[in-house]
């Protein structure tokens, strides 16, 4: 049964469970800390394909194979696939999916996707609208770098506030409740904020905002606060979102982030060792080392109670050419171990 709590979150009293995820990532992300933790790391970001959007699409179809073979599923046994990238038309998602026959959800919500995508298949099985759901996203940093700034061959010098996009994908099997696979118990999707910045270089000072009030509001509604889970996981804010949004929490709600606090933009990487600049970004970003390190963790019992929160920046190229800021979103997941006492709320 699907419960509102507080505002803006939804309780999911029978938890659904991930019974199955997977995480492929490219060359550079297969040389970072998390290495060990893909379950498959190519060292040709073409993939053998004749262009990097065909790459992507072949990122996100193998994520998906490999999360529903871990589920013991085939495609005919999924009711519905919800997924998306941040290419024109979602075809990152579209065409790499299309050989399933599965019904297909596509969503938008730039690098918010995974978050998006596994609190709405979440909803849909709580609802008994669906058996079982598939919720996947991608991202490539050649195929993102032509649509939103430069060809690659251009050769243009990215300032220390810019993030590299993640070239990976991930992907979680969401099904009924099962006892000994972690869970999603809450989902808050997130409004829309948006303070004017316009720098495509600074997606995480963009992306810091939205990330605050989604949390604050979680926190709210759930009358809980950051000592009552074990990590509040930001999905791409870089080293610059990071810190905004530590400050914007403290400033403006009195809630200090630090011990509970990482992003999967300074996971991916070694920023000693790579040049990233800022750190990692794009859907792959949170859909990669959630679906690997977070859940890996969560199933061996490391982690209990985590509170994703996957951060957008709801632009196109088109809009930045026009000169507009960049919207944001976040939106957050609280994923479980099922041993977990229930948190509390307000009615």
């Amino acid at each position: 049964m699907i419960v509102r709590q507080g505002k803006y979150t939804l309780k999911l009293t029978s938890q659904p469970s991930i019974i199955g995820n997977a995480a492929v990532a490219g060359k550079t992300e297969g040389e970072g800390p998390l290495k060990n933790e893909f379950d498959r790391i190519f060292s040709d970001d073409t993939l053998g394909e004749s262009s990097f959007e065909k790459a992507e699409s072949a990122l996100q179809r193998e994520a998906i194979l490999r999360a529903l073979d871990k589920a013991e599923k085939t495609p005919s046994d999924i009711d519905y696939i919800l997924a998306g990238d941040l290419l024109n038309q979602c075809i990152g998602t579209s065409f790499g999916i299309r050989e399933f026959g599965i019904p297909f959800l596509g969503l938008y919500g730039a690098c918010s996707t995974m978050a998006l995508s596994l609190g709405l298949a979440s909803v849909l099985v709580e609802a008994q609208a669906a058996q079982t759901a598939i919720a996947s996203t991608s991202s490539h940093y050649c195929s993102a770098e032509r649509q939103f700034r430069q060809p690659l061959e251009y050769g243009g010098q990215r300032p220390q506030t810019a993030q590299r996009t993640a070239t990976a994908a991930g992907a979680s099997v969401v099904s009924a409740h099962c006892p000994n696979k972690p869970s999603v118990s809450a989902v808050t999707f997130g409004k829309i904020m948006d303070l004017g910045i316009k720098d495509s270089n600074n997606m995480g000072a963009a992306m810091a905002p939205a990330a605050s009030e989604t949390i604050f509001a979680f926190f709210d509604d759930t009358a809980t606060t950051p000592d009552d889970y074990d990590l509040i996981l930001t999905g791409d804010l870089g080293k610059v979102g990071a810190s905004l949004l530590l400050d914007l929490l403290k400033k403006d709600h009195g809630i200090d982030l630090r011990r509970h606090h990482a992003d999967c933009g300074l996971l991916l990487y070694d920023a000693e060792k790579q040049d990233v600049h800022a750190g990692g970004s794009g859907c792959g970003c949170a859909g990669s080392v959630f679906n690997s390190y977070i859940l890996r963790r969560l199933q061996n019992g490391e982690l209990k109670r985590v509170l994703l929160v996957a951060t957008g920046a709801l632009m196109s190229a088109t809009s930045a050419l026009q000169g507009e800021s960049i919207p944001s979103i976040a939106h957050a997941v609280l994923v479980e171990t099922p041993q977990q006492q229930p948190l509390g709320g307000k009615s």
